[in-house]
């Protein structure tokens, strides 16, 4: 089980980068700084306040820099600049995946998903990790894929969500200070215990209505045969539980997988009770993003959780020299 977070005041420091003039500030930064992270499809946010004075001087497409404690957490670009009459300017920076909202039209044939996301990073010059494991391979080879004036995100989400369908194996996509990174969910463990006396407050929620499916429905129009060839996976025991919650999909045989596994795969990843809870005001720590997985014991009533959790989002707070975090955790590893 992991070690329980404590708080303690440090200090935030941000630096910018004035790129057209090459200049460097450290400005006088107002309480209430967040970092904002989301799981899939969006880039890391920080907001934050400055004080204009005489000398600060920067602009949209800048740099920012920020550390808190002595360790460096964002590493993103100005994008938004808000001017108040009082002399306080608040700014909306984002990582580099937010340059991945550019669209492009980009076809693929026999590649995996972390050669896409490669050969997509080096196209727009966006900076990838170096290190061992930064990259980490996923295997799945995709046989055919068209990406037709979509974002960049959304390409690359679909062909992890693809690898997902047809291995099981979740992934988190991610900038970590400046280099994308991408990672097994089974890597991102942090060790670390969120209970009632680490948070603030908490919900949860359970729920069949969005994304729970007991019966998947693969199918194909062959012209060829003049027959629709059907592939089936259920679980009968929760169909007699819930009644039937069916998914239906259309598919390609010329993409050559086996169809089957994938309606199994399917089911595996949508028959279940979606169990959402919300936790607010824990203990901050830096090595905890949306992607990460970590120790939560709390009894909720009707059911307890004393489980290894995904973190879906995560709001990391620093106000008065405190470091304190909102947490979405979510999956089936959440059990009642």
């Amino acid at each position: 089980m992991g070690a329980a977070v404590s708080a303690t005041q440090q200090e935030m420091q941000l630096i910018i980068h004035d790129k057209e003039n090459d200049k460097y500030y450290w400005p006088a930064v107002q309480e209430g700084v967040t970092w904002d992270l989301t799981w899939k499809g969006s880039p890391g946010k920080l907001t934050f306040n400055v004080l204009a004075d005489e000398t600060l001087n920067f602009h949209e497409g800048d740099e920012v820099q920020a550390n808190f404690g002595g360790t460096n957490f964002f590493y993103g670009y100005v994008f938004i600049k808000k001017r108040s009459r009082d002399g306080i300017i608040s700014v909306t920076a984002y990582d580099q995946i937010r340059y991945l909202k550019n669209k492009d039209i980009y076809n693929f044939v026999n590649k995996k998903a972390s050669d896409i996301i490669q050969q997509i990073a080096d196209d727009f010059q966006l900076k990838v990790g170096k290190e061992k494991g930064d990259m980490a391979d996923t295997g799945y080879v995709i046989p055919k894929f068209r990406g037709a004036n979509k974002t960049l995100m959304d390409i690359i989400q679909t062909t992890l969500d693809m690898t997902t369908e047809n291995t099981g194996k979740l992934y988190a996509f991610f900038d970590d200070f400046g280099e994308l990174k991408l990672k097994d969910l089974q890597d991102m463990q942090v060790d670390i215990l969120i209970d009632a006396e680490t948070a603030q407050d908490y919900s949860y929620t359970s729920d069949i209505d969005k994304d729970t499916y007991n019966q998947v429905k693969l199918y194909y129009d062959n012209k060829e045969t003049g027959k629709r060839d059907v592939w089936m996976s259920k679980d009968s025991a929760n169909i007699k539980r819930w009644g039937v919650l069916q998914l239906t999909e259309s598919v390609n045989p010329k993409k050559a997988m086996n169809f089957a596994q994938m309606a199994d795969t399917k089911l595996k990843l949508h028959n279940r009770v979606k169990r959402t809870l919300s936790i607010r005001g824990a203990f901050g720590d830096l090595r905890v993003r949306a992607g990460s997985m970590l120790y939560v014991d709390l009894n909720l009533g009707d059911v307890k959780i004393t489980k290894q959790v995904i973190v879906e989002t995560a709001k990391h707070k620093f106000e008065n020299g405190l470091h304190t975090m909102d947490l979405t955790v979510k999956g089936d590893i959440i059990t009642g």
